[in-house]
């Protein structure tokens, strides 16, 4: 016996399945924060840069996108470390002229062991028990502040990573008003 689908099932379906995703995105968000390492002394701040500063071009900084809301920004002149640690970007990111995230791009498995002794000393070490840390293809690690939470991801194939690092208050004003399905 042939089933027969309703002519609108289609939509239906993709909404269901938007529904579906974006709980288990909230779901991850949610069970990503309860494991985050809790960060003892926020300072706050990203290298000096208080989070919600005024923030535009100058000498050290160009624009580089500008969508109204959101502006980001790459350091001019200079190669971008973290810390003393080289790194292949460093993008900083306003809402509404305030300062909210920087995202840092990175390549190499030397280069993730040392960012990750670095973020353990600012913000505090990973709990190495066994089964805290996941060994797949692709690693989470999650520091949660007063003000300031950094997540870092890392895909183990290609040797390849991010780090956010935002604001609490002026990160999520970055896709305020942006459609949620928008990627």
């Amino acid at each position: 016996m042939a089933s027969r689908i309703a002519p609108n099932s289609g939509r239906s379906g993709g909404l269901f399945l938007a529904t579906l995703l974006a709980g288990l995105g909230t779901l991850c968000l949610s069970v990503g924060t309860a494991l985050a390492i809790p960060i003892e002394h926020d300072t706050r701040d990203f290298e000096g840069i208080p989070w919600g500063a005024a923030f535009g071009e100058s000498e050290s900084f160009r624009k580089v996108e500008d969508t109204g809301r959101l502006k980001a920004y790459e350091l001019t002149g200079t190669t971008p470390t973290l810390g003393s640690i080289p790194v292949d970007s460093m993008r900083f990111y306003t809402a509404l002229g305030h300062f909210a995230r920087v995202a840092v791009r990175y390549q190499g498995k030397d280069t993730h062991q040392q960012i990750v002794r670095y973020l353990e000393s600012r913000y505090g070490e990973l709990d190495r028990t066994p089964g805290q840390i996941a060994a797949g293809a692709v690693k989470f690690h999650n520091w949660h502040g007063d003000e300031t939470d950094v997540t870092l991801r890392y895909e183990s194939r290609t040797d390849q990573g991010v780090i956010f690092f935002e604001s609490q208050v002026w990160a999520p004003q970055l896709s305020e008003g942006n459609s949620p399905s928008g990627f």
